[in-house]
């Protein structure tokens, strides 16, 4: 089957651009199409081919779907048309297999996806009869990676000590359990690197950040924190210093019952367990691969991920009855590790042939040493099997039990398929696979013994010209990508999913990507948290690692800070080193900096308790070496107990002060007496913004507090006896706090008591000026705006280059302009009575979710605030019966990426109800009782729309059909991306039962999708919905004036239309998140002046409380 390849204007132009790059420059045009292969095991009837295209169809334009390929019918002779076909159809006669191929050319047709591969057998090496000269021979050509001391080593193993020779799957095996962890993917292949970790340095700033976004994305993870790094320059002895691959950091908090933080010893009996994904021929060779082997480079599973993370999570929430006696992630390493770390000391058999494959051409050293994502090891006690079982079964998740742990102290594979094989042909059965003595080859293993030399260090003076003035260096040091704005990175990320995040990247009225710190709720209803900061100075390693160790705690921290955490004293972080640490002079740095780092934390009375080390931070170019500038990262976290304190950049009062102090990092009791003020500040709310000193010196903090508040700054600052510049620009650790005037002298008496030094340094203004006098002469003197700008240039360049370049020109000009939302409150946001949250009977919501779906939590918890009694129910229950709808007074579709929106979201969804007729009836059922109602948010907004019940069959297709090519729907945004953003919207009039009493209201809400733009394939159905008043949700711009104009409106929706519902008002459907935005401190931001409290509800708790009423 073919379908014409639709696309944006703007995808166009870049996929002609490229075409005429790589092909020919005279191409003035391309024609594109997609081809599905299906592998038919016999012939469809038509009612099973009409299901197979209305699911391959496009949402757009499902009537241009063929089963023949359009572009062979519009050749029309000419010489210079050309057709490439990519991925023919097959020539085979229900389906069995099903491809949609976009990176391989066919010579000819396709008869049969079967591949001839053989898989490779295992083999033993002859290290007994030729010693050390087998292991050499067999370490370069398995890229083993064995140094000196290894090949010795192993080489007095197997010939002197156990005395058998070794399978290369064995030697495989010790390879991985001895080798540093992967660290190189994005250079291969940017995405699906980024998407396990998460090319030329630009595609992966592109790529890698969207493999990791879209990642998180679909897992419903919530990144946000992180930072990005390039630099380059040469040394003064010549050295070039660069990072060849930039550095992408992403990161995020979790938590865990203080009940489950220990493993289990394993026991005899116990059964070791693998669940989640199938195994393919992907991340082989993990930690000890060529950088430049694809085949190394893992790909990520997203949906399978979280699938997998529903299961743990299950079990956790069992308490004490929790089976998981021990558990081990499948990462860098593969089974190699897993499973001798999980089953280490006792030792078991493990049957390689137990494992699940999605690819029956794997080699028993693929499926034991591949990096397939998405898979944990599990110890678990026979009689918990079935309750395992039962969870992977209700998430559609696979299970094998491929192990017994036997008292053996050894790991012993074995391959049963080439048991049994021996058996048929009468051959002797043939030894295990693997089988070795797991204190030899894990526990008691001979330290390794490192020599490195120190190299001196040729510097020289900063020469700066002393005619340079200030803008001459802004206009350069603000377009840095290490100091510019993050927004190319941010605003394709889901920032808000869960509905936990109090605080993430960006700030202020402008959503400006400023945040110093992370901070995650515990719950939906208290107010404790965790907070997580990063610090890193890779820059100032060049000159002194020592300080850059000190540095990277100290930055940590004076990000940190603005949060209200429990205590200093209960700070933990990971530190990540990225060193090429075998080259000259760096293991020495690397050394010095660690040392420099344990004292510094030892001082200050914190902790690593984790980390990552990426050691081959060098790379052959241009014939020469160049080492990446060694870095540490420190992502430091502690727990919150009052999420509503924390402090952001954004400048909030007009005509209020600004202070500064600075500390030496080599002080650090002073350091210590830093933090405990400004927490002390916190916990009193004496402090309105903050942000700490850091690239690109004090002016940049200050004016980066300035565009994230929207308003200007007087600065007034005397030199003493320093130079301009480096008082401007000093990179040194510091805070800016504002301070409202009426606490100045409050603030500078606490500070002062607790031996903390200050400076007043200015005030903010209402104007869009940023005015700096030093000494009496005005030094600076430039609109805010124009300031902002130069800072936001580079994001928005580097967001030009994907096919974004329309709406990323709207967003740049109009932000030149911009005003914060003046949002318009009709009503009191209240919480729930609470007679009806302790009533004891409450009426029954279905939270229902699918494969992939990731906010059927935050649904619950904004269901639960009202009154109601959520219920967690998947497809598969409905689908095996196991409960039914008519128990339900509410529907809600949740929100996320089901069956990861292959073939359009909500496609298969809508799918799984339409073509199964006991379902689609009892959906049917529900949809017309007089006494039910439905929600469908993001994706089961889409649902919805397939499904037929919004706006209705009075209005729109036939109800449950959906395959009416009338009906509205949900297609790609405008901008061809994912868009993350507080949005806001205006409540008009409408029958919908939810809206009712917040007619009237602008509001801001998150907004998270790639597929929200509405569509209406006939305009007369437009016409009724708007003269009904069914689209009760309209996206508005700053002045909350209904608005088609991004980013105002992120995905093109027509008239502005966020939401539909049906004439009743029963059935409501909504790309926006109501249920991650119904507590204040879930805002991004809002108005002073609607003078709510943060730790309050907010406006959308009324919806949830609209239903409540309404069922009661």
């Amino acid at each position: 089957m073919s379908y014409p390849g639709e696309m944006t204007e703007n995808e166009y132009e870049e996929l002609l651009r490229k075409v005429q790059e790589k092909v020919a420059c005279n191409i003035v045009g391309i024609r594109t199409e997609q081809c599905f292969n299906v592998e038919l095991e016999k012939a469809l009837t038509p009612e099973k081919l009409a299901t197979l295209k209305w699911l391959l169809a496009e949402t757009y334009e499902p009537e241009k779907l063929q089963t023949c390929r359009f572009l062979e019918g519009e050749v029309c002779g000419s010489p210079y048309s050309v057709i490439v076909e990519v991925g023919p159809p097959l020539s085979l006669t229900e389906v069995a297999r099903l491809e949609r191929m976009t990176e391989y050319v066919h010579p000819g047709k396709l008869t049969s996806f079967q591949s001839d591969l053989v898989p490779e057998p295992v083999s033993a090496i002859p290290v007994i009869e030729r010693g050390r000269e087998a292991l050499e021979e067999i370490n370069v050509k398995m890229g083993l990676a064995f140094d000196e001391q290894d090949i010795k080593y192993y080489t007095h193993l197997f010939r002197d000590d156990i005395k058998h020779n070794p399978t290369t799957v064995e030697l495989f095996d010790i390879a991985q359990s001895n080798t540093e962890t992967h660290n190189f993917p994005c250079a291969v292949a940017p995405y699906p690197g980024a998407e396990t970790g998460a090319a030329s340095p630009l595609q992966i700033l592109i790529d890698a950040s969207d493999g990791a976004s879209d990642y998180g994305n679909r897992f419903g993870e919530p990144l946000i924190q992180g930072f990005t790094r390039n630099f380059g320059t040469r040394l003064p002895n010549g050295e070039r210093r660069e990072w060849l691959k930039p550095i992408m950091f992403s990161g995020a908090i979790g938590q865990i019952d203080h009940a489950h933080i220990l493993k289990g010893d394993p026991e005899i009996g116990m059964l070791v367990v693998k669940i989640g994904g199938p195994a393919y021929r992907i991340g082989m060779g993990g930690g000890a691969a060529s950088k430049l082997d694809f085949n190394a480079v893992q790909r990520g599973d997203a949906e399978m991920a979280q699938k997998l993370y529903r299961i743990i999570r299950a079990c956790a929430e069992m308490g004490e009855k929790n089976p998981i006696i021990s558990i081990h992630v499948q990462g860098a390493g593969e089974n190699c590790n897993v499973v001798k770390e999980i089953i280490y000391p006792k030792g078991a058999e493990i049957d390689i042939r137990s494992i699940v494959v999605g690819d029956h051409t794997l080699s028993v050293l693929e499926i034991w040493g591949a990096e397939y994502q998405e898979q944990d090891v599990l110890l678990v006690k026979p009689e918990s099997r079935r309750l395992l079982e039962s969870f992977c079964e209700r998430e559609r998740v696979s299970m094998a039990v491929f192990g017994e742990i036997d008292g053996s102290g050894k790991i012993v594979l074995t391959d049963s398929a080439a048991v049994e094989q021996a058996k048929l042909t009468g051959l002797p059965s043939p030894p295990p696979v693997v089988d070795l003595e797991l204190e030899k080859v894990l526990g008691d293993m001979p330290q390794k013994t490192f020599e490195f030399n120190r190299v001196p260090r040729l510097g020289k003076p900063l020469d700066i010209a002393p005619e340079v003035m200030v803008m001459d260096v802004l206009k350069r040091i603000l377009k840095l990508p290490s100091i510019c704005s993050k927004r190319f990175l941010t605003t394709k990320v889901d920032r808000c999913v869960t509905g936990l995040v109090a605080q993430q990247q960006t700030v202020g009225p402008l959503q400006l990507p400023l945040a110093d710190v992370a901070v995650i709720a515990q719950t939906y209803t208290d107010l404790t948290g965790g907070a997580c900061a990063i610090g890193e100075q890779p820059i100032k390693g060049l000159l002194n690692p020592k300080a850059m160790g000190r540095l990277a705690v100290g930055e940590a921290l004076t990000n940190l800070v603005w949060a209200k955490v429990s205590s200093l004293a209960d700070v933990k972080a990971s530190g990540n080193w990225m060193y090429a640490a075998k080259l000259d002079g760096e293991g020495a740095d690397m050394y010095d900096a660690g040392v420099a780092l344990a004292d510094c934390m030892i001082e200050l009375g914190i902790a690593i308790d984790g980390g990552k080390d990426s050691l081959s931070m060098a790379a052959q170019c241009d014939g020469e070496v160049v080492k990446a500038p060694g870095n540490l990262v420190i992502s430091a976290y502690v727990a919150c107990p009052d999420i509503t304190l924390t402090v952001t950049p954004d400048l909030k009062l007009v005509f209020d002060q600004i202070g500064n102090d600075c500390p030496d990092i080599e002080d650090i009791p002073y350091l210590k007496k830093v933090f405990d003020a400004v927490q002390e500040l916190l916990s009193e709310r004496l402090i309105s913004a903050g942000h700490d000193i850091s690239d690109g010196g004090p002016i940049v903090t200050v004016l980066e507090m300035a565009f994230a508040g929207n308003c200007g700054v007087n600065l007034n600052i005397g030199l003493g006896d320093y130079d301009l510049l480096p008082v401007l620009f000093a990179e040194e650790l510091g805070l800016i706090l504002e301070v409202h005037s009426n606490d100045l002298n409050v603030v500078k008496q606490k500070l002062h008591a607790a031996g903390v030094s200050t400076n007043v340094i200015g005030k903010v203004t209402t104007a869009q000026q940023t005015d700096l006098v030093v000494d009496g002469e005005v030094r600076l003197k430039e609109k805010t705006s124009d300031l902002r700008d130069l800072w936001e240039e580079t994001s928005f360049q580097l967001e030009e280059l994907p096919p974004l370049k329309s709406c990323v020109k709207l967003e740049k000009e109009g932000l030149k302009s911009r005003t914060s939302p003046s949002w318009r409150l009709s009503f009191t946001p209240k919480f729930t009575e609470k007679k009806l949250l302790t009533t004891a009977i409450k009426p029954k919501v279905a939270i229902i979710r699918e494969e992939g779906s990731n906010s059927d939590r935050e649904m619950s918890a904004a269901f639960h605030a009202a009154g109601f009694e959520p219920w967690d129910i998947t497809m598969s229950d409905l689908l095996t019966q196991k409960i039914s709808l008519t128990e339900f007074r509410g529907l809600a579709f949740v929100g996320g990426f089901s069956y990861a929106d292959v073939l359009d979201s909500a496609k298969r969804w809508a799918a799984s109800i339409r073509f199964n007729q006991p379902l689609i009836q009892q959906f049917q059922e529900f949809y017309n009782r007089p006494d039910t109602f439905s929600l469908g948010v993001c994706n089961g907004c889409q649902l919805m729309a397939l499904l037929g019940w919004v706006p209705g069959p009075d209005v729109g297709g036939s109800l449950g059909v959906g395959g009416d090519i009338s009906q509205p729907r949900f297609i790609h945004n405008e901008s061809g991306r994912f868009e993350c953003r507080f949005t806001s919207v205006a409540i008009g009039d409408s029958p919908a039962i939810m809206f009712k009493g917040m007619e009237g209201s602008t509001l801001g809400i998150w907004s998270a999708h790639g597929e929200g733009r509405a569509f209406f394939p006939d305009e007369n159905i437009l016409s009724g919905i708007v003269k009904s008043n069914l689209a009760p949700l309209r996206y508005c711009d700053d002045s909350n004036n209904v608005t088609e104009v991004y980013p105002f409106n992120p995905n093109g929706s027509p008239l502005g239309i966020a939401a539909l519902c049906s004439p009743d008002g029963m059935h409501l459907a909504m790309m926006p998140h109501p249920e991650r935005s119904f507590m204040m401190w879930q805002y991004l931001w809002y108005p002073k002046e609607w003078q709510v409290e943060k730790s309050g509800p907010s406006p959308w708790l009324r919806m949830f409380q609209n239903a409540r009423e309404w069922c009661s």
